[in-house]
């Protein structure tokens, strides 16, 4: 049975089997490595049907890669990239080369840490991050000082800032004192740097920051550095 769903870029065709990421299809198109259905492409935006054509790369066979998922726990000092120009360790070290083609949802900048998703599901990061879909993700953040009551509703109101309104839609208090406030923020949607530039605003610097929940998924017990690999009932996946 042929099933032409539509056509789709080559790159993003690539991306949506799981079988390489955009940048590696470009590569392999510009080296002239790369065939579909026994013709050599050089253009990564070639038009193709990923459930129909057949593409291989060296003569070898690209097909739709095993559904692979996992949350890690993120430690600090570490980017949410595959490569960093300034040599910094990246996630996907931490990770086992059979994860080096998984794409992170959403990024949790250098100096946060916690619950990080990475997946070949590109279905899955969409609805995960479209704003539309408001899928919450929670987090406990340590900032410098006293948050005062009035702060606190202030941050909780929601704060303009270059333009964009910066609104969890939760704030919770967990403790207090002179030196440093905690809590529990939640967002929807995740502005660049959005909780350090919503407490800056407040005249607080933010100290720890890590994510503990996305959605559904928990960061649980696991351990700096540590990964677990999701089944795709955890992803309200089954059946795919």
């Amino acid at each position: 049975m042929s099933t032409h769903r539509g056509k789709v870029p080559l790159e993003r065709a690539l991306s949506k089997l799981g079988a390489a990421s955009r940048s590696q299809t470009r590569e392999w198109v510009m080296a002239g490595r790369l065939k579909v259905n026994g013709r050599t492409v050089t253009d990564p935006l070639f038009m193709v049907s990923p459930e129909a054509d057949r593409f291989t790369v060296n003569g070898r066979e690209l097909g739709r890669q095993a559904w692979i998922t996992i949350i890690l726990n993120k430690p600090g000092s570490v980017v949410t990239t595959r490569s960093d120009e300034k040599g910094r360790r990246t996630v996907f070290d931490l990770l086992p080369p059979e994860f080096k083609d998984l794409h992170a949802v959403g990024r949790l900048d250098m100096a946060s840490t916690g619950l990080l998703i990475l997946t070949n599901d590109t279905k899955l990061s969409a609805r995960l991050t479209d704003p539309a879909n408001a899928v919450p993700r929670t987090y406990a953040v340590t900032v410098a000082g006293l948050v005062t009551e009035a702060e606190l509703k202030k941050a909780a109101a929601g704060i303009m800032d270059e333009g964009e309104l910066l609104k969890p839609s939760a704030l919770t208090l967990r403790k207090s004192s002179g030196r440093e406030t905690h809590l529990l923020v939640e967002l929807t949607e995740g502005k660049n740097r959005e909780i350090r530039r919503l407490f800056a605003a407040i005249g607080h610097e933010v100290t720890r920051l890590k994510r503990i929940s996305f959605g559904t998924y928990q960061l649980g017990d696991l351990q700096p550095g540590e990964f677990r690999r999701l089944s795709k009932g955890e992803t309200g996946q089954a059946g795919d």
